[in-house]
């Protein structure tokens, strides 16, 4: 019973604390919240993903072919994501002049929402919009879809250079960009 009663607890405080838990992707893999860094002969390809930004306009991802980019899926409804964001934003500002990209992909938001958290928290990198998790289905195999925030960061060939599932931290990121370059 005790051992009942624990368990209950750590699955009440992870859905109170936020949006990010261990869990399973399609492939069946475990996932854990953290940092991994794939080596360069075994980095994924990074699917072909295009649509239109919260605010309309239309982006694609090859567009950045040849820069280092990090590809945040987040929402205005995840409070990681609030915890988060001040990091991302800052990340952008510091990383962005040196040719760095960086593209959101807002989960089961509506646009409005969207906005309001991006200005908000100063985000001013494009973030696409995702109401129907098409994009971040894309992802399965390498981010569980239901935890977000997940980043990635794709090297300039377009590979995966490395994720991180849960919130990213500077210091994270700046290890992830230093290796996909």
């Amino acid at each position: 019973m005790r051992a009942t009663m624990l368990s209950l607890s750590a699955v009440a405080a992870l859905l109170v604390a936020g949006c990010s838990a261990a869990d399973t992707t399609s492939s069946g893999a475990s996932e854990q919240i953290g940092v991994t860094t794939f080596t360069a002969g075994q980095r994924p390809a990074l699917p072909g993903v295009s649509g239109q930004t919260v605010t309309g306009a239309k982006l694609s991802l090859r567009a950045d072919r040849g820069h280092v980019v990090v590809l945040n899926f987040w929402g205005s409804w995840c409070s990681v994501c609030h915890q988060e964001a001040p990091e991302l934003s800052a990340a952008a500002r510091e990383f962005t002049p040196s040719g760095v990209r960086f593209v959101g992909v807002d989960v089961e938001d509506n646009s409005a929402s969207a906005r309001a958290f991006m200005r908000h928290y100063g985000i001013s990198y494009p973030s696409l919009n995702d109401s129907g998790d098409k994009v971040a289905a894309e992802f399965n195999h390498l981010i569980p879809v239901v935890d977000f925030p997940s980043t990635l960061v794709i090297a300039p060939n377009g590979k995966i250079a490395g994720r991180v599932i849960g919130a990213s931290s500077a210091r994270d990121l700046r290890l992830l960009i230093k290796d996909a370059r």
